[in-house]
C-alpha cells in the first residue's frame, strides 16, 4: 500500500515528542489514575505498552482450533458483522487503496483492535475493577452494562510509523487482564509469543506488518490527539465521520439563512 511519506512523518514527530518517548517504568498490579491531556504540546496521561506481540484478527473471522470463538459478534456488538457490512476479507488482494475490503464500503471503522480486558460483565452489568481502573471511566461512564471501552482511540508504532484505530473488541487470549491493558504489565497472555493486541486487516497494511515480525507499540489516546489519516475516513461509530454527516445547529441555521438569501436573490434577479 502506498502512504504519503510527510503524513508519516508529522503522525510520527507528533506522537513521539521527548516526554512521549520516555522509558515506560513498571507501575506495579495498580494502573495510575491520569487527567486528561490540556494540550499536544503536554505528553499524554496514557503510556506507551513497548514491544507488544501483535495478531491480525478481522470482522467475519471464522472459528478455528487455535481460535474457537468466531468473530460475526464482537463483545459489545452481537451483530459485528452485519453492523460492519460483510466480511472484513484480510486477503491483501481484496483490499483496496484507501485501506477497506474492495467488496463494499463498510459502515463501521475499518481501523479496529482488540484488547484483552471486558468493562462488562453482560449488558446489564458493569465490571467492579472498570470503575476502579479504567482512566477515563468516570467521565465518560452512562449507565450500567454499556461499555466505556467500546470505541476508544489508540496509536500504534511500527518501525517509525503510526496508526490510530478505534478499540472494538476483546481478546487475544483474555478479557480481565486490566494490569496490561491499563497498567505497566506485561500480558498475561503466553500463547502466540505473549500476544497482547489484535490488530484489523487495515492497521496491518497501513503500517506494513507481515510475518512473524509483529511486535508494535500502543497507547490510549484521546479524540484531540488523532491526527489527520485513514483511519478518519469510514465507520457510523467514528466521530470523525460523524462531525462531517451530522451538521450542528449552528450549521443548519447557517445553512438555512444562506437558502432564504439565495431564493430572495433569484426573486430580485427575476429567475
Amino acid at each position: 500500500m502506498k502512504v504519503q511519506g510527510r503524513s508519516i512523518l508529522i503522525t510520527s514527530l507528533f506522537f513521539f515528542s521527548v516526554p512521549a518517548l520516555e522509558k515506560i517504568k513498571a507501575q506495579g498490579n495498580t494502573p495510575r489514575t491520569y487527567a486528561p491531556t490540556k494540550s499536544r504540546a503536554q505528553s499524554s496521561p496514557y503510556p506507551w505498552h513497548r514491544n507488544i506481540t501483535s495478531t491480525i484478527f478481522w470482522v467475519g473471522e471464522r472459528a478455528t482450533a487455535n481460535n474457537p470463538r468466531h468473530n460475526m459478534a464482537s463483545s459489545w456488538d452481537t451483530k459485528w458483522m452485519e453492523n460492519y457490512g460483510g466480511y472484513d476479507d484480510p486477503n491483501p488482494a481484496n483490499r483496496a487503496r484507501d485501506y477497506r475490503p474492495k467488496n463494499f464500503i463498510p459502515k463501521l471503522n475499518p481501523f479496529y483492535i482488540a484488547l484483552p480486558y471486558n468493562d462488562r460483565i453482560d449488558y446489564k452489568k458493569t465490571k467492579q475493577s472498570a470503575k476502579r481502573v479504567i482512566p477515563w471511566f468516570s467521565r465518560t461512564f452512562k449507565k450500567e452494562g454499556q461499555s466505556v471501552c467500546d470505541g476508544r482511540w489508540v496509536a500504534i508504532h511500527y518501525k517509525g510509523k503510526i496508526c490510530c484505530a478505534q478499540w472494538a473488541d476483546v481478546g487475544p487470549f483474555g478479557t480481565d487482564d486490566w494490569a496490561y491493558v491499563f497498567g505497566g504489565s506485561r500480558p498475561k497472555n503466553r500463547k502466540n509469543d505473549g500476544a497482547g493486541i489484535d490488530l484489523s486487516p487495515a492497521v496491518r497494511d497501513f503500517l506494513g506488518i507481515t510475518g512473524k515480525d509483529n511486535r508494535c507499540d500502543w497507547r490510549f489516546a484521546e479524540l484531540h490527539e488523532i491526527p489527520y489519516g485513514p483511519w478518519r475516513k469510514f465507520g457510523s461509530n467514528n466521530p470523525f465521520v460523524n462531525a462531517r454527516t451530522t451538521p450542528t445547529k449552528i450549521n443548519k441555521k447557517e445553512i438555512e439563512a444562506l437558502k432564504r438569501a439565495r431564493e430572495a436573490w433569484l426573486r430580485r434577479s427575476g429567475r
